[in-house]
């Protein structure tokens, strides 16, 4: 027997012990097989006639003829046709016959031939049948034990021939149910991805890469929870680029996305995955150190910052202030910042008072620059 035969059989769970017991359950004895055998010799001596008048009932029906659609497929089902009513009349109902059976059922499905066309000709084949018997048995209870014993294997059929049929029905709704839910899971997963795009593009900005402002207090309200927790220091350090307006004045608002740009790039780059880098607003940025104390913002991540500055923007200078809290007292998140804007403020207004006093004054303050809290960032 085939794999694919095996397979069908397998499917339902079908055996040798189950085919007894269903033939039990249609009440189909050895005595009716031997029946069916018997009047085989005589259906099969009439089968053309058989077959040929079954043919003319069933294209009678439109809708069967156009199922059977041209003349080589009517020779086939013809052929096929044969085949089954010998079989009908062999006596021998084993697995191979129930196998034939459900591949009628599954064939039946797949050309999409409905319930009530099939039942119509099984009902036709039987009347058919049975006429034939009532003319070639003249022993009444020998004909009417033969017609019963055809009742009771054509309703045996078909069970099995709606048992694959049901089954192929059943089939196509779970592919489409797995269809379904694939395609549903795969929404699901758009959406979740969608909505993650959403609120990184939320809370980033466009042009810098870094985290935007409105993100900034949430950051910071999150990681003084964790550095108490942990019994940490936190410092914020705030930035500004010096005569940013001058920039984009001379050299166009461009340019200046353009240097706001390289600075977000290099203050991504330098900072831990741990620390929270933000564009506060224009060309103002704030970064958050979480475990990181001011003098290890400045001796550590300023020295740094003015180094890669110096390489990705020449001649573009920041004003730095730093803000510290923790770890026994901790400042509010808007008392944090607003201090380290302040100290920011406070050296901006010094680079300003250097430059209107001119080289000389900036001469004398070269050895005060060195121990400023607030370095000059980039050179």
């Amino acid at each position: 027997m085939k794999q694919t035969d095996q397979t069908l059989l397998e499917q339902l769970r079908i055996t040798e012990f189950e085919i007894e017991q269903r033939k039990q359950l249609f009440e189909l004895e050895p005595r009716d097989e031997m029946l069916l055998r018997a009047a085989g010799h005589l259906v099969e001596s009439h089968l053309e006639e058989l077959v040929t008048r079954f043919y003319e009932l069933q294209t009678s029906t439109p809708e069967i003829a156009l199922l059977i659609g041209d003349a080589d497929t009517l020779q086939r089902l013809r052929n096929a046709q044969r085949r089954y009513v010998i079989d009908l009349f062999s006596g021998v109902y084993d697995l191979e016959y129930v196998n034939n059976r459900l591949r009628i059922g599954l064939v039946h499905k797949r050309i999409g031939v409905e319930p009530k066309l099939y039942l119509a000709a099984v009902q036709s084949l039987k009347t058919l049948l049975s006429a034939q018997i009532c003319e070639l048995i003249p022993d009444i209870e020998v004909r009417g034990h033969t017609l019963l014993a055809l009742d009771k294997l054509v309703m045996f059929d078909v069970a099995l021939v709606f048992e694959t049929y049901i089954r192929s029905l059943v089939a196509e709704i779970e592919t489409s149910r797995n269809k379904s839910e694939q395609y549903a899971r795969s929404l699901e997963e758009k959406v979740v991805i969608r909505t993650r795009q959403l609120e990184e593009l939320s809370r980033t900005d466009p042009l810098t890469g870094l985290l935007n402002r409105r993100y900034l207090d949430e950051t910071l309200t999150r990681v003084l929870r964790s550095a108490q927790r942990r019994h940490e220091k936190v410092t914020l350090v705030y930035l500004d680029i010096d005569d940013f307006k001058q920039i984009n004045d001379s050299q166009g608002h461009q340019q200046g996305d353009e240097v706001l740009r390289r600075l977000g790039e290099v203050i991504n780059r330098i900072t831990r995955v741990e620390d929270g880098s933000f564009r506060y607003g224009g060309d103002e940025f704030c970064i958050v150190l979480p475990n990181c104390d001011r003098k290890q913002a400045e001796g550590v991540f300023l020295i740094r910052l003015s180094e890669e500055l110096a390489t990705a923007l020449p001649g573009v200078t920041l004003s730095v202030g730093c803000s510290e809290t923790g770890p026994d007292d901790f400042m509010p998140p808007e008392e944090l910042l607003g201090k380290a804007d302040q100290c920011m403020y406070e050296m901006k207004q010094r680079h300003r008072m250097d430059l209107a006093a001119g080289p000389s004054k900036l001469a004398d303050k070269t050895d005060e620059k060195a121990s400023e809290e607030q370095p000059v960032v980039g050179r």
